[in-house]
């Protein structure tokens, strides 16, 4: 079974073409405002990755749907 990283990283540099770190970290935050709140832990490289990818479809969908973006 493969352990859990639980390792907090700083936050990587986005991977999808339009989007910014800020989008990225403000998705984030959102995402996971309870775990960081509650705990002050920081997230790991698998959050971050996550967040972005959830604001990429959140964003896609947005579009394709003709609702305003964030």
């Amino acid at each position: 079974m493969k352990a859990k990283q639980t390792d907090s990283v700083p936050q990587p540099q986005p991977f999808t073409p339009g989007i910014t770190r800020g989008m990225v970290r403000e998705h984030a935050f959102r995402l996971y405002r309870d775990r960081l709140s509650e705990h002050k832990v920081n997230l790991t490289l698998e959050d971050w990755i996550l967040a972005e990818k959830d604001l990429a479809a959140t964003m896609e969908t947005e579009a394709s749907s003709g609702m305003p973006q964030h």
